[in-house]
């Protein structure tokens, strides 16, 4: 009977876990995007956008308005 308490406890402790980790580490990440405008350009570009100085601005303005926390 342990044989599958233990193996399902840890899968679920380890989804719970590396769902907490994934959310602080994108929130980290959001976060400092928001001060610097060349890691807002890579990630537009990633996406296939290229943005203008007005768009920069706009985005940056629309980031520093949400709650991250």
């Amino acid at each position: 009977m342990w044989s599958w308490i233990i193996p399902i406890l840890t899968l679920i402790v380890g989804l719970v876990g590396g769902f907490f980790f994934g959310v602080f580490y994108l929130r980290r990440q959001m976060e400092q995007m928001q001060s610097n405008p060349e890691m807002l350009q890579q990630m537009a570009k990633k996406m296939g956008y290229n943005l203008n100085k007005q768009q920069m601005n706009k985005v940056q303005n629309m980031m520093k308005n949400q709650k991250w926390k």
